[in-house]
């Protein structure tokens, strides 16, 4: 995998539901890079530090191999990397290989695979219509946030390279689909629950699916 691209974002105010709010998922392509910390990414806009940021959302990958995908279905936005509201766009980035819990090098950062990306309105504002939400699910590759295990800076052509696999199988695609299954796998289950890399409030939220 190797980083594409290196995004940050500045408050853009929008109306929802007849009151003002503020969303940092503009993202654009910068120049300079990024520094990763623990909680966020330097520079970045964080609105909502409920939702976004914080240790299990530190920073947000998307993969560049899907954006062709999307380009077909909004073909009249104004395209750049970004778009999707990630830090870094990745080439070669597959969800369904990539396991919770895995440890990477990016650049001069360390990094830990902590769950993937759940899509919000503000994603729907960004692209300008809420269907995307349904599409965004149903497309099955989110990205991933991840831990910042090693602080460090990223610039647009590091490898990322795995450094330790966990061994607990669970990916991030699974993952994704058990939050959305109407039936959650019980394996599933047993391989989320048992992941020590999967954030303890969602184990909390999912504990009334196991038998």
């Amino acid at each position: 995998m190797k980083v594409i691209s290196t995004n940050l974002g500045d408050p853009v105010t929008f109306e929802w539901n007849g009151a003002e709010e503020q969303t940092g998922i503009f993202k654009y392509p910068t120049s300079t890079g990024l520094f990763l910390t623990e909680n966020d990414v330097k520079d970045d806009t964080i609105i909502d530090r409920v939702h976004h940021g914080g240790t299990n959302k530190a920073c947000y990958l998307f993969s560049a191999d899907y954006y062709d995908y999307w380009k077909n279905l909004y073909p009249d936005l104004n395209w750049d990397w970004g778009m999707f509201g990630e830090n870094l766009t990745v080439e070669g980035l597959d969800e369904s290989k990539i396991r919770v819990g895995d440890i990477y090098k990016i650049g001069k950062a360390l990094v830990q695979v902590s769950q993937p990306r759940e899509p919000c309105y503000k994603l729907g504002i960004r692209f300008g219509t809420q269907k995307i939400l349904k599409e965004f699910i149903d497309h099955n590759h989110p990205g991933t946030y991840v831990k910042i295990l090693e602080e460090g800076h990223v610039v647009v052509g590091d490898n990322i390279t795995l450094v330790e696999q966990s061994q607990n199988t669970f990916t991030t695609q699974q993952f994704y689909e058990l939050m959305f299954a109407k039936n959650k796998s019980q394996d599933l289950l047993e391989l989320f629950m048992t992941n020590e890399a999967v954030p303890q409030y969602k184990k909390d939220g999912f504990k009334k699916y196991l038998s």
